[in-house]
């Protein structure tokens, strides 16, 4: 599982792994949720490896809610400790979206099932999904990745745009490719032809040519 591990992926820790990370992190004492998150099923998030971190250890990230400060936490653990934990989608996770969010979410399903593509949710969304805390507040985006094919297709960028302006909320998120890289979409959609979009991977953050990555618009 190591080597398919990529970021954004969900897993859930062994409880005693868990009990033996926190038990090196007196900062994070007497936050309520944490000593029974593992116990409880909950997961954490692969995310991008900082500058310094080896690659003995699977990085990994905690957002807590907004009850509990709303910190992001980083950690690294081994990958015996993991199992991987299946991502819900969108149409699943909507139940626990605002009700003002649903024709904008109705739209984004549509304009996935035009192109063969299931979006997911990450950020506030997802985590309210999979924990069943309060994530979600007033001011929180839709984040959502999209699994795309090489080149990103032109129609799928501007249909998000055109949703993203009727929306609610924000619309966030990337257009995540076939080896794991993520391009942000709206950074996509708007850089020109000639230049270069960051492109976010477990490993870190490269430049890619914007001509590789998007279709080409018809006049």
């Amino acid at each position: 599982m190591a080597q398919t591990l990529r970021r954004h992926d969900l897993v859930r820790v062994e409880p005693v792994a868990w009990a033996a990370w926190l038990g090196t992190r007196p900062d994070l004492a007497g936050i309520r949720h944490l000593y029974r998150w593992a116990d409880m099923g909950r997961p954490l998030i692969v995310r991008r490896r900082v500058p310094g971190e080896g690659e003995e250890a699977v990085p990994l990230g905690l957002p807590l809610p907004p009850a509990d400060g709303k910190r992001r936490i980083g950690l690294a653990l081994p990958i015996g400790a993991l199992t991987r934990m299946s991502a819900p989608g969108l149409a699943e996770a909507a139940r626990q979206a605002p009700a003002v969010w649903h024709p904008a979410i109705d739209a984004l399903l549509a304009l996935g099932r035009d192109h063969a593509i299931a979006p997911r949710p990450f950020g506030s969304l997802l985590w309210q999904a999979v924990t069943g805390l309060t994530y979600l507040s007033a001011t929180s985006d839709l984040d959502l990745l999209w699994p795309c094919p090489e080149p990103v297709p032109a129609g799928l960028l501007a249909g998000l745009d055109a949703v993203a302006r009727r929306a609610p909320m924000g619309l966030d998120g990337e257009m995540l490719l076939a080896d794991g890289t993520g391009v942000h979409w709206r950074e996509l959609r708007d850089a020109p032809e000639g230049g270069s979009v960051l492109a976010k991977s477990l490993n870190g953050v490269t430049l890619r040519p914007v001509a590789a990555l998007r279709e080409r618009e018809t006049a």
